[in-house]
């Protein structure tokens, strides 16, 4: 089972001394709210395990990652926010960036948009091979784009450009919508032959 992706929260409260903080800042519980809302939403299937703590019950801790005004939320040992409520497309993007060294796509993907011609034409290809597949949206998905992005980058370089549709079949990278129709045609041919060398072996058992 993959590792979930650790998150601290770092809240106004706690105990230091004779000063005690017995209700947590407005903008600890915003943040804590935004955590918990983008994890059933945006990041729904990533695990993730969340840490509350009283920063001033635990000061010396963030503060080795640079951090000491609250609220502030840790990932994975990097600080995504301090001192201020959390920006919900810095969690999820950070988030699905730290999930992508773990976790490898798996089964029939499209990644596109929407008036993409090619888009269009990838998932039409794939309607009449007979391949179900699933299909993110990148524009109106973050968690998608997060996603997609540095899938891709590591395939064909940090410099070159990234364009939808992107396809995976089986975990497999294919590409875009000519190297899918490429790929549809050489499948094609394999059955073909296969079919034909069984029928010939069928042949010559007669």
């Amino acid at each position: 089972m993959t590792k979930p992706i650790n998150i601290t929260l770092y809240r106004w409260a706690g105990h230091f001394g004779p000063f005690k903080v017995s209700i947590p800042c407005g903008e600890c519980t915003l943040t804590k709210d935004i955590l918990i809302d983008t994890f059933k939403n945006e990041l729904a299937d990533v695990p993730i395990e969340l840490e509350v703590k009283d920063w001033l019950s635990n000061w010396w801790e963030p503060l080795k990652y640079g951090a000491w005004h609250a609220p502030i939320v840790i990932l994975e040992g990097k600080v995504i926010c301090q001192g201020e409520a959390l920006n919900r497309g810095i969690l999820v993007q950070t988030a699905i960036q730290e999930w992508v060294k773990r976790d490898s796509l798996k089964g029939n993907i499209v990644y596109g948009k929407e008036a993409c011609p090619y888009c269009a034409k990838a998932k039409q290809l794939l309607h009449d091979s007979g391949i179900t597949y699933q299909y993110f949206d990148v524009v109106k998905s973050g968690a998608a784009l997060y996603r997609m992005i540095p899938e891709v980058k590591a395939i064909i370089g940090e410099k070159t450009p990234v364009t939808v549709p992107q396809i995976w079949i089986e975990g497999k990278y294919i590409g875009g919508c000519n190297e899918l129709e490429n790929w549809l045609k050489q499948r094609n041919i394999a059955d073909f032959t296969s079919n034909s060398s069984k029928n010939g072996d069928t042949a010559n058992h007669r």
